[in-house]
């Protein structure tokens, strides 16, 4: 029995310290007025009387109740019942003495106010509306002066009304005012009552709300409600509290908190508070706090408050439950206002049932929500008792929850949700107060006990779903009102209004000693009649469902069984001894762990062997043995949840081996490299285990002679141990009971729990003497078991090799190097054992290890209520025992290193090249597999063969590992994997884990990657030392990076170069003789030459880096070009070169120009008839357009372009000195091929340089700044029209047809019928006249529309859309009768000079601005889109993590969308794209092309050089290809050197594959006409491979100049040394490299190869059959990842080393023979081990080889093949007949292909040419919205399905487009913004023009009769309805605070603050969300404001992110901006 109250308080307002209106509360009275000792008197009660202050009132109001609930520091709860009433106070209001006023005030101050005075009952009992009837009974007696005494009131309350204990009977009193009440307590006292605040928390905020506030206190958040009620507040805050039932709420919580106490709201603990709604503003400071409005039903979640969701399935029943409260008997009138409404689901009834006559009542709904969720408690912890742990039974249970147990059952390691619940403080007094198994039950274990039939049955029949529920609120109600009966009180009330009188008197005084005395009487009458209490009834918890039956057994064993088999199997073979039978079966083992059932199952097998006395083990069963064991822990995570790492323990400690006499090694030294041994929670677990065994063992004997026919053991139908499936029971010394007996015993065996409960049953019944002996006896069990496991934590704590440090095991040991150089020297030291770590070092380990362990046993040992003696024993025993053995493990150490090394795979010599040295002999590896799945076996086939083990090594050109696969099954084959050393990229450490097939785990890994598409993953072997590995690593590096090319392999690998030569640099005039000598050579070669001014002028040659980067407009946006380029000795020493320096020596020297002219590049300008200049050809003959001119045969023009270039006739030299300034790198335009028919020319050139700055820095010296400006400029223009002149298309010596034209856009329009003919003119025209073909074109205007469609910039898109149209279905609605004078005006709007030019100049957009077009007649400026060497360099990166990933590759970052995610193909398409425009220009149209793109040398050669391959079939056979390569790559300067990262200097510009790009590009095209190329794919891949492997001097060097200085461009190119003698004649440049080895040409190399076999010929190549001009596709989907990129042969390394590969393949083919010692004939071949084009040779390549070694084998003449292979061909006069006739469907396919063709070039010339308003419709942006799609609809863009509620897509409200969402980024900005309107007019098509029109698009409408027109209108409305205010406005940036003008939209339909540059630009430039806008408000005085600005026109606009500045024209529109934007916010 217990007092229904402990103190009655009266509580006033106090006037002592009244200030204007607001003071303190102070306490009147109080009774008792001493403390109760059971409990004291709490202070500070006055503030929660009134939590938001102690104020005055002008109006009387109303009595008011709450109730306040105040937790002690014992954390039980007083709950204060507060009755709030006014009192008059007449008040004389006066001035105060400091002058305040009474508008100071917090409270107007009247004569008559009213002070609030509180009556409270403070109770431990939750009883609030008995304590709401007893203070308002004391206020009716006051107020309505009732003939009671308030002191008797007061005194029976607290003295004579006992309440009895949960379970009593229900009580009946009255405190003497003619009052009847009845209370009654509940049936359970751990059931909580909740009358119906559960019920009204849903109605007030819903069920998801409800639901995210129960997720948030169970994952401890804090949680803030605020409301107008404090009642609803304390409902509420109780609700939630009591939804956590059967868990409790162990935090803060503060349903009502007074606002003087807000500052608890800072805690960093969880809590449950509730405030009033006047301090809800100040919740904005709260960042992590979860802030629920009860009145607006709304609840507000941080954004760093991140919940867990709530676990399926219990959740999906939950809410489907809620939904379906009693849906028979809802009234959706009484429960409208629900969010749970029940009416939902016959919301869609035509016959509805009809409502019911009663409806249920609050209450009743709210146990039917309470027991929705006891439901779901007791289905998310359903197995939990299976989990428990009993470590002590007496005096007290101990009882633990096994966490990582019941999470591996129940599949939930991965459930956030769940894990927090599980660690939270709810949970752990869950376990500690219903762990106990002999107790009183409650509703909670009954609902436990059957959830799980209860589910079983639901499934079949889900309208037992809510009998369950209505069955279980049934019993809660009961719980709360067990009486059927209820009793009828009376409770006087106060009469109406009576509050409100005018004349009350004050509420009186009470007395004390009266009240005292009513108090005693009532005590001692209590305590005479006491009321016999019946005790709680205790018994055995129900077991429930143990968690091992959640498992579906019988799939597990249907999976597992085979695994099983060979798991049993392997481990027998070695134990038996049968080692090589046990590998050949170990990878299908080791793949079988990966499963939780065989993990367990081999534990359970490597016990029964230790029971067999076979623990002692030989080196390779040890081996193999400690192999599984840490194949089973790599497996597992460091939670242990499914026990293996447990079971593991006692097998470590036991398994050993005998090293010598005296010393043996138990198998726990080779397995403590796992993180589960770090984890302390583990190793609790573990012990909490055992120790249950123990006490089990203790108890179960006597428990089985006395209980063994109990039936308390049908609550518990299996074992509760964890692993009850595969059960190892074992005692301490980690020995097992046998088989049999286990069997026998399961049978009888009882529970933990059960022993337990029964034990507390009899406990009560022992003697004191039987009671002593169990309670030592378990103390006893527990502190034997510390003892064992902290020597366990000793052993698997402490390394094997104690002086490493624990950092080293380390599990989070990472090396984060990404550079080529990946540590430091002192980083990467070898551990010495003598010198690297003294004494001390390996005290701290053992000091770490004691700090653990005492840490453990200081947990285990108090937590299981250890004696301190023997805790202290412990910390006294753990120091010895880590010094004890440290000290036998350093022996244990010593010996295993002196153990035979295990036979291991014998280290294989790698093949090698003439001339290539070994540099590091072979190191010992592992080869790991990385992230591609070829070789691996596996999912792909084949053998595995990685991980393959063998040596790598190091030589002076590559980085060869040569060895066997791992796998037994494979290892007979032979695996290389090399690359050469200048391709590697990318060196660093790598974490390795554990892999199959080896049976060592690795501690060092090395990832090497190469820029072939090359990746080595290696793992350094144990015997393979430190300093061997750095020695590698820096070995490597050097060779990678030396100081200069003349160190490569190229030139090193025959000779060693002179150092002392390579770095010393040129020095001027060295010598007198020197000057003397060149000053009389400069003298004898003036003879014929135009005399020399005196003045020696001196031209500035490559611009400055830093000069380059301010004069180019580029360098600013991070272009790679001259000025990030490093330091080069070849260029920067000759910055400023003297014209005399050299002389005129080139021009005189006719044997050198001779030498010259061998070179292949200038072979090909005589071939196209450019003419020679040693032929003394006069440059004024008229009868040549060109010539070869030497002008830079000095290089004193340009040092990057070559000493002889091509430029005009009559043009002069000194001109050109003049002009070349206007470019950048002087690199002025100079023509590089001519059509052979149009005689069009395609000249190349670097960008332009920009006025200004850059004509005032490159004036001339001899003139004026300004003249010398124009003078350039002149020169420039002259230079234009000579090459305008010299095109036959400007003075109409050629005449193309119409349909050739390509600017008049007749040719495009019309390339469907043009392009079915031949391609000559003439036949054209004569074969189908125009009026003929014209009635056979599809409309031309709708074609036009479709090419509009497409084009797009490229910057702006990450995929090409620009040519993936097909030929539209066009509509006959435009101009039937259309020709080409109609079409005409359809551009004229929007093209501005697309008209019939000479010449086209393709240059960027930057440069193409201050060009005056009026300058160059005939010319026309395009600005194209093109990729920068920076996008390059990012794209190659991305595409080789693509083809070549270090770790297998997820469904997330699949292959196909990293290469999509690369843009390379992209890239490529762009090249093509352009190279069209350019074929296109110059065979079509006959025109004259420039291209001047960047600095001349990256993508201009690009397209230079593809264009000419497209245009020109010589460039496609291999003599033509090395020309055009000598020509556009080597003699136009590509930095090669720089862009290869060649030597040390260029290593940090980065790795830049130009030259790879364009050979992709030629692969794309040879895989589109593969019989118009002489030479194969194979001859493309061996260039790719070799122009990055340094093994031959072609592509070294940045360009000519540097390699006329090394000497070898003008020698004799089969001599190897330069004739120094002779260093004078070759006009004055001495060779700077003097090398005996002058290197070797890859031209010659394939020329030699190409003479004896048949590698680089392409045997279906036909040059007549074929057409001379290539018109490749470019769409993505016609594009192909080049197999460059993915193909490897392991079997002999790159196959591209063509000596190697064939050795390797003769040595492995020696080595293949029958038992017999033949030759097999029958041969594997696996796709990524064989190179199938050499096993498997094309017929072609058989029969010659076939044919050759039959000349062999009869002696006869060995022809060559290619003689043979010539006389093949037809004869002659046969050939002339055969004609191939092309059927109908080739001629369309061939249309269409260069119809897209053409449109393509379309796109790039319009788009370059368009302006303004029209230009800018080719990047109008789409504007999206989520769309659901109720029928069948298509993405745009991907072309998938869209369609369902789950497949919402994106929607354009302006063109309509659609895409998904995954789609978005990715879709071109090339909305059309046209709505279709029908039009009933038959007339004509009227086609509305606008800004905002960017495509025109064709449709056909079906109508009944006459022709259909489609009316386009812009669909604006939308979008002038949704622009709420715009208008100019200053924006203040965000980064150099400067202010722009911008065009402001306010949107309304978006919710958006949008901004442009200009009112007529579309383009969005960014938005301000407005639903983040705080505050806007005007600014003054701001600092930095534009001049003679208006002070009143600045605002500013604060958001959550960052603040915005605006500046309006004037103060009146800074006032509307800031209204219109209020009305929003």
């Amino acid at each position: 029995m217990s007092r229904l109250a402990d103190y009655f308080i009266v509580i006033g307002y106090d006037h002592d310290k009244d200030r204007n209106g607001s003071s303190e509360g102070r306490i009147i009275q109080r009774f008792p007025e001493t403390d109760w000792e059971s409990c004291p008197f709490t202070q500070s009660i006055e503030l929660f009387c009134r939590p938001i202050g102690w104020t005055l009132s002008a109006q009387r109001q109303p009595p008011e109740f709450f109730v306040a609930v105040l937790t002690d520091i014992d954390a039980d709860r007083h709950y204060l019942s507060v009755l709030t009433f006014s009192e008059s106070v007449a008040i004389s209001p006066t001035k105060s003495d400091d002058g305040d006023s009474e508008e100071d005030s917090a409270v107007t101050i009247h004569s008559l106010m009213y002070s609030p005075k509180c009556l409270v009952l403070v109770s431990r009992l939750d009883y609030f509306e008995t304590f709401k009837n007893c203070l308002g009974i004391i206020y009716t007696a006051y107020v309505d002066k009732l003939d009671v005494q308030l002191e008797a009131l007061v005194g029976n309350i607290l003295g004579c009304v006992q309440v009895p204990p949960p379970g009593g009977p229900q009580v009946r009193f009255s405190i003497g005012a003619g009052d009847r009440q009845a209370l009654q307590p509940p049936v359970s006292g751990t059931v909580p009552s909740s009358h119906s605040a559960t019920a009204l928390l849903f109605q007030q905020l819903g069920i998801q709300n409800v639901l995210t506030l129960f997720c948030a206190a169970l994952t401890d958040h804090k949680i803030l409600f605020h409301s107008q009620s404090y009642s609803r507040l304390t409902d509420a805050c109780q609700a939630i509290n009591i939804l956590q039932y059967p868990l409790k709420y162990s935090y803060v919580y503060v349903p009502i908190l007074p606002a003087p106490l807000y500052e608890v709201l800072n805690t960093p603990t969880p809590f449950i508070a509730g405030v009033h709604s006047s301090l809800a503003d100040d919740t904005a400071d709260l960042v992590d706090v979860i802030v629920v409005d009860l009145d607006g039903g709304s609840v507000h979640i941080p954004e760093c408050v991140n919940l867990p969701t709530l676990p399926e399935p219990m959740v999906s029943r939950a809410k489907k439950a809620l939904t379906m409260i009693d849906i028979s008997s809802i009234s959706t009138c009484t429960w409208s206002e629900m969010v749970m409404n029940a009416d939902l689901l016959m919301a869609d009834y035509a016959f509805p049932p009809p409502s019911p006559k009663k409806p249920p009542s609050l209450e009743q709904k709210d146990k039917e929500i309470r027991a929705i969720f006891i439901r779901f408690f007791a289905e998310l912890l359903t197995g939990y008792r299976s989990c428990l742990t009993v470590i002590r039974i007496h005096p007290e249970p101990f009882i633990t929850f096994h966490k990582a147990n019941f999470l591996g059952h129940r599949g939930m390691v991965d459930a956030e949700f769940v894990v927090r619940v599980l660690e939270g403080m709810g949970f752990g007094t869950f376990v500690a107060e219903r762990g106990n198994p002999y107790r009183a039950c409650d509703i909670f274990d009954e609902v436990y006990a059957n959830i799980h039939d209860q589910l079983t049955v639901e499934s079949a029949d889900p309208d037992k779903v809510m009998e369950h529920i209505k069955d279980l609120a049934k019993q809660l109600h009961t719980n709360e009102s067990p009486n059927p009966q209820p009793y009828v009180q009376k409770v006087p009330k106060p009469t109406e209004g009576a509050y409100n009188r005018i004349h009350q008197t004050p509420f009186p005084i009470l007395d004390s000693e009266n009240v005292h005395k009513i108090l005693r009487e009532g005590i001692e009458k209590q305590n005479i009649n006491k009321i016999p209490l019946r005790p709680h009834q205790v018994r055995i918890v129900p077991m429930g469902t143990p968690i091992t039956a959640l498992v579906d057994r019988q799939r597990i064993v249907d999976n597992n069984a085979r695994r099983l088999e060979v798991l049993r199997n392997c481990i027998n073979f070695v134990f038996d001894n049968k080692i090589s039978d046990a590998r050949i079966i170990f990878p299908a083992v080791l793949r079988a762990l990966k499963s939780r059932v065989a993990r367990l199952a081999l534990t359970q097998e490597l016990s029964y062997h230790i029971r067999s006395n076979r623990a002692v083990l030989e080196h390779q069963q040890f081996d193999l043995v400690v192999k599984l064991l840490n194949c089973c822990l790599q497996n597992d995570s460091s939670m242990d949840e499914n026990g293996v790492a447990a079971a593991i323990l006692p097998l470590a400690t036991t398994f050993y081996r005998r090293l010598c006499t005296g010393i043996i090694q138990f198998a726990y030294t080779c397995v403590q490299e796992h993180a589960v041994w770090q984890n302390m929670q583990f190793w609790e677990a573990a012990f909490y285990l055992d120790v249950q065994k123990q006490i089990q063992q203790l108890y179960a004997p006597h428990f089985e002679e006395n209980h063994v026919g109990d039936k308390r053991d049908s609550f518990q139908s299996s074992p509760t141990h964890k692993n009850s499936e595969l059960n190892v029971s074992k005692n301490c010394n980690g020995q097992s009971v046998t088989q049999e007996k286990r069997s026998s015993y399961r049978a009888r065996e009882m529970g933990a729990l059960e022993i337990a409960a029964e034990q507390l049953r009899t406990w009560p019944t022992l003697s004191e003497e039987k009671k002593a002996e169990m309670i030592s006896n378990e103390e006893s069990t527990v502190y034997s078991q510390a003892i064992h496991y902290a020597n366990r934590m000793v052993y698997m704590r402490v390394p094997l090799e104690t002086q490493k440090t624990m950092k080293a095991l380390s599990p989070d040991w990472e090396s984060t190097s990404n550079s080529n150089i990946a540590s430091s020297l002192a980083d990467s030291e070898s551990i010495d054992a003598e010198s690297g770590y003294d004494e001390m070092e390996i005290c701290d380990v053992g000091a770490s290890v004691i700090k653990f362990v005492t840490r453990f046993v200081d947990k285990v040992c108090n937590d299981s209520r250890v004696t301190q003696e023997h805790i202290k024993s412990l910390h006294q025993m753990i120091p010895g025992v880590v010094a004890m053995h440290i000290e036998t493990l350093e022996a244990v150490n010593r010996e295993s290193k002196r153990l035979p090394p295990i036979q291991k795979p014998k280290i294989l010599k790698p093949t090698l090249l003439p001339g290539e040295e070994v540099v590091i002999d072979g190191l010992r590896v592992y080869l790991l597999p990385d992230g591609r799945e070829e070789g691996l076996g596996g999912n792909m086939g084949g053998p595995t063969l990685l991980p393959a083990e063998g040596a790598i090594s190091l030589t002076n050109y590559r980085i060869i590992f040569k060895g066997t696969p791992c796998d037994p099954l494979a290892c007979e084959q032979i695996v290389i994997r090399s690359f050469p050393i200048s391709t590697l990229t990318k060196e660093k450490l790598v974490k390795l884990q554990y892999t199959p097939h080896i049976d060592q785990l690795p501690k060092e890994g090395l990832q090497l990657r190469a820029c072939i598409f090359q990746l080595m993953k290696i793992a350094f072997d144990e015997e393979v030392s430190p300093d061997d590995v750095e020695a590698f690593r820096k070995l490597s590096t050097k060779y990678r990076s030396p100081t200069n090319v003349f160190m490569t392999f190229a030139f090193s690998g025959q000779a060693v170069p002179q150092p002392s030569a390579m770095l010393k640099p040129i020095e001027k005039n060295a010598s007198l003789k020197n000057f003397a000598k060149k000053t009389i050579m400069r003298t004898a070669r003036k003879a014929g030459i135009a005399k020399q001014k005196a003045p020696k002028r001196k031209y500035v040659l490559p611009t400055p880096p830093m000069s380059r980067r301010s004069m180019s407009p580029r360098s600013s946006a991070g272009s790679d070009s001259e000025s990030d380029r490093p330091a080069s000795e070849a260029l920067d020493d000759l910055s400023i070169i003297d014209e005399g320096e050299f002389g005129r020596s080139w021009l005189s020297d006719p044997k050198v120009i001779e030498k010259l002219m061998e070179r292949p590049g200038y072979q090909d300008y005589i071939r196209q008839g450019f003419g020679d200049p040693s032929d003394g050809t006069v440059r004024g003959k008229s009868t040549e357009q060109f010539r070869v001119s030497t002008i830079n045969s000095n290089f004193s023009v340009s040092k990057s372009y070559p000493a002889l270039l091509v430029v005009p006739a009559n043009f002069p030299d000194d001109s050109i000195r003049k002009f070349a300034r206007t470019h950048r790198q002087y690199r002025f335009p100079v023509v590089t091929w001519r059509h052979p028919r149009t005689k069009a020319l395609l000249l190349r050139a670097s960008g332009f340089h920009g006025r200004g700055l850059m004509g005032m820095l490159k004036s001339d010296p001899t003139t004026g700044t300004s003249t010398g400006e124009i003078s350039a400029t002149l020169h420039q223009e002259r230079y234009f029209s000579c090459i305008v002149s010299a095109t036959p298309n400007s003075t109409k010596s050629y005449k193309p047809s119409y349909s050739d034209s390509l600017t008049s856009l007749d040719s495009l329009m019309l390339s469907g019928v043009q392009d079915i003919l031949p391609e000559t003119p003439e036949v054209v025209r004569r074969s189908h006249p125009a009026t003929g073909s014209m009635r056979n074109i599809n409309n031309p205007k709708s074609s036009l529309k479709a090419a509009f469609s497409r084009i797009g910039s490229i910057r702006e898109k990450p995929r090409g859309n620009s040519n993936s149209a097909t030929l539209d279905h066009l509509s006959p609605a435009l101009h039937q009768n259309g020709g080409v004078n109609d079409r005409a005006d359809l551009l004229h709007t929007s093209v501005q000079g697309l008209k019939r030019v000479a010449l086209y100049v393709l240059g960027e957009k930057t440069q193409m601005k201050g060009i005056k077009v009026e300058s160059f007649p005939k010319c026309d400026f395009i600005p194209v889109d093109f990729y920068e060497v920076r996008h390059v360099k990012a794209s190659f990166k991305k595409l080789m993590r693509a083809c070549v990933p270090s770790a297998p590759l997820t469904q997330e970052t699949g292959f196909l969308k990293l290469v999509e995610e690369s843009e390379w193909l992209l890239q490529v398409q762009n090249i093509m794209q352009l190279a069209g425009a350019t074929v296109d220009l110059l065979d079509v149209q006959g025109s004259s092309v420039m291209i001047c793109l960047e600095d001349g040398w990256d993508c201009t050669t690009q397209v230079v050089s593809v264009s000419q391959l497209l245009l020109d079939p010589y460039y496609r056979t291999i003599e033509g290809f090395k020309c055009l390569v000598e020509k556009e790559w080597l003699s136009f300067g590509h930095r090669f050197t720089h862009r290869s990262n060649q030597t040390v200097a260029n290593q940090a510009s980065g790795f830049a594959p130009m030259f790879l790009q364009f050979l992709d590009v030629v692969h794309q095209i040879h895989h589109q006409f593969p019989l118009s190329f002489e030479f194969n794919q194979f001859f493309l891949r061996f260039i790719a491979y070799h122009y990055v492997s340094n093994r031959f001097r072609t592509f070294m060097m940045d360009n000519e100049y540097e390699r006329v200085e090394a000497g070898w461009l003008i020698d004799d190119r089969r001599s190897s040394k330069i004739n120094h003698d002779q260093s004078d004649l070759d006009g004055g440049f001495v060779p700077r490299y003097q090398q005996s080895n002058q290197g070797l040409s890859i031209w010659d190399y394939i020329e030699k190869h190409h003479r004896k076999s048949t590698v680089f010929m392409n045997f279906l190549y036909s040059p007549t059959d074929q057409d001379s001009v290539l018109r490749p596709y470019s769409n993505l989907s016609n594009l192909r990842i080049w197999d460059f990129y993915l193909t490897e042969d392991l079997a002999h390394g790159p196959a591209y080393e063509i000596e190697t590969t064939n050795k390797e393949i003769q040595i492995s083919e020696e080595e293949k023979t029958d038992s017999s010692g033949q030759p097999l004939l029958r041969k594997m071949v696996n796709g990524c081990y064989d190179n199938v084009s050499i096993q498997l040779p094309n017929v072609f390549r058989q029969m010659l080889l076939e044919l050759h070694k039959l000349e062999t084998d009869l002696g006869h003449f060995q022809q060559k093949w290619k003689t043979v292979w010539d006389r093949l061909e037809l004869p002659t006069g046969q050939r002339e007949t055969i004609h191939r006739n092309f059927s109908f469907n080739t001629q369309i396919v061939k249309s269409h292909g260069r119809s897209i063709h053409k449109r393509s070039t379309l796109e790039i010339l319009v788009k370059g040419k368009m302006l303004g308003e029209a230009a800018k419709m080719f990047s109008q942006p789409h504007r999206f919205e989520k769309y659901t799609y109720t029928t069948p609809a298509y993405c745009d863009y991907c072309g998938q399905v869209l369609w369902g509620l789950l497949k919402t897509g994106m929607h354009c409200t302006d063109c309509g487009y659609n895409c998904h969402e995954k789609c978005l980024s990715h879709v071109p900005k090339n909305c059309t913004k046209l709505k279709l309107v029908p039009d009933s007019s038959n007339s004509s098509a009227n086609v509305s023009r606008s800004s905002d029109t960017s495509t025109l698009k064709s449709e056909e409408l079906p109508v009944d009769t006459g022709p259909t027109y489609a009316t386009y209108t812009p669909t604006t409305t939308n979008t002038e309805q949704s622009c709420l205010h715009k208008g100019y406005l200053y924006k203040r940036g965000a980064l150099l605070k400067g202010w722009k003008q911008r065009w402001f939209v306010l949107d309304a339909t978006k919710h958006q603050l949008r901004y442009y540059d200009s009112e007529e630009d579309t383009n969005c430039k960014g938005f301000i969300e407005l639903f983040d806008v705080q505050s806007v408000q005007p600014i003054r005085n701001v600092q930095g404001a534009p001049k003679k600005s208006d002070e009143n026109a600045f605002f500013e606009l604060k958001t959550n992110r960052r603040i915005y500045n605006f500046l309006a024209a004037d103060s009146k529109t800074a006032q509307t901006w800031i209204d219109r934007i209020h009305s929003f916010i």
